[in-house]
């Protein structure tokens, strides 16, 4: 059975409360309280979206969120109350595509739910621009990229050459206003380990400080074959 969202969490208030107002908004939603029978659900069912508590009696959710990413790629979503920069960096680090406080606002969540399941089936649907970059400056090699690895790499390279700002990326990647500093930056962080031969000397996906990040269309566009026959970048020399 195909869900749109699974809710992952031990605190069976909150949990109902959430699956009830989703399903209002005609989300068709499962709740499931632990880590094992969490990934029982992936035996019998899939989903578009993971909304996944950190605190899951004696298991980590960040331990399930590495176990589920091992079967699917779908949004995950954190939702805890842990709220240091630390656990939110480490949540999106091992997988995570968003992270939401608790206690959280329905409406607010309602609306992340629903951008998330957008922006996975627009990744899903997208032309193949982004599949040919990578194939192009990763020849050989399988590069798995999220969902939001996809739209944001997309993204950018729509508009090549041109700084786009965080508050951008937040409306039109994420489709969202209540993304915070931390998710995008680690985003781009993986992003960049994907892509970069140097994540720490980007050639495409570059930082101007103080305003936004840029796609860079020169390093990124192929040299005609060299003698070797292999196919190279033309590097920014700037």
């Amino acid at each position: 059975m195909k869900y749109d969202c699974l809710i992952i969490d031990d605190e069976r208030l909150l949990s109902e409360n959430t699956k009830e107002y989703l399903e209002f908004f005609n989300l068709k939603v499962d709740w499931r309280s632990g880590f094992n029978t969490a990934l029982d659900f992936f035996n019998h069912h899939t989903t578009g979206l993971i909304l996944l508590d950190i605190n899951l009696g004696d298991e980590s959710g960040f331990t399930l969120c590495k176990k589920i990413r091992e079967i699917t790629k779908v949004p995950i979503i954190f939702i805890s109350a842990r709220e240091s920069d630390d656990d939110i960096v480490w949540g999106l680090s091992v997988g995570g595509d968003d992270y939401i406080k608790k206690p959280y606002s329905l409406n607010v969540l309602l609306a992340k739910v629903n951008a998330t399941l957008k922006r996975y089936k627009d990744a899903n649907t997208a032309p193949d621009t982004v599949t040919d970059f990578i194939k192009r400056i990763k020849p050989g090699e399988r590069i798995d990229l999220t969902a939001i690895e996809y739209k944001l790499l997309s993204y950018l390279m729509k508009q090549p050459g041109q700084i786009i700002s965080k508050e951008e990326l937040f409306e039109k990647v994420w489709d969202d206003n209540f993304v915070e500093d931390n998710t995008l930056n680690v985003h781009v962080r993986r992003l960049r380990e994907k892509i970069e031969t140097n994540p720490s000397q980007p050639q495409y996906v570059k930082t101007v400080r103080g305003l936004g990040y840029i796609f860079d269309e020169k390093a990124a566009k192929p040299l005609s074959t060299s003698q070797s026959g292999c196919t190279s970048l033309e590097q920014d020399k700037a």
